[in-house]
């Protein structure tokens, strides 16, 4: 499995008892979606490797103790702290309306409600303290807020979204 077909679950946090248990840390607001699952990807040494539960139960908030197959100790769960976790993006749950995922909405284009369409979405970036569409229009690139009231419709079957820009930051580009 490639890193690219896949989306970041969370990491292994600890170990949970002498017998190879580990708590994952999930870094979800749906936890409860997760705990059913039968496996999940272990990025070791820069590879993605299943592991497949003999056990899992729901452990506090964004918590999922876990007994592993084949992880019978502590120095085999040791191995795996700090761990990201991994699952294909076939496993995300379908979301509607203006929800989206970040690697979903890559390729549509973004039309302003002045303006019409202005760019197509490259990417998204979310190291800052609010995440930015990154869109190309030509040449140039254009870094639109990705804020809740400014996002008017999410059309899937176009891949469009249709925003309600503030004054002034398109032409602060183009």
């Amino acid at each position: 499995m490639r890193k690219e077909d896949c989306f970041y679950l969370g990491k292994v946090a600890k170990k949970f008892s002498f017998k190879g248990e580990v708590l994952l840390y999930l870094d979800t607001d749906e936890p409860e979606l997760y705990q059913n699952m039968e496996s999940v990807f272990v990025e070791l040494h820069n590879n993605l490797i299943p592991f497949f539960f003999e056990y899992a139960h729901p452990h506090k908030n964004d918590f999922l103790r876990v007994k592993f197959e084949d992880v019978d100790t502590e120095d085999d769960a040791d191995e795996l702290i700090g761990s990201a976790l991994y699952l294909p993006l076939k496993m995300l749950p379908k979301l509607e309306g203006n929800k989206f995922y970040f690697h979903e909405v890559v390729g549509f284009a973004i039309e302003d409600k002045k303006h019409g369409v202005i760019g197509q979405i490259e990417s998204v970036n979310d190291s800052t303290a609010q995440p930015l569409f990154e869109v190309r229009n030509g040449n140039k690139e254009l870094l639109i807020p990705m804020i809740d009231h400014f996002i008017v419709a999410v059309d899937r079957k176009n891949k469009v979204i249709r925003m309600d820009l503030p004054e002034g930051l398109v032409e602060m580009y183009l």
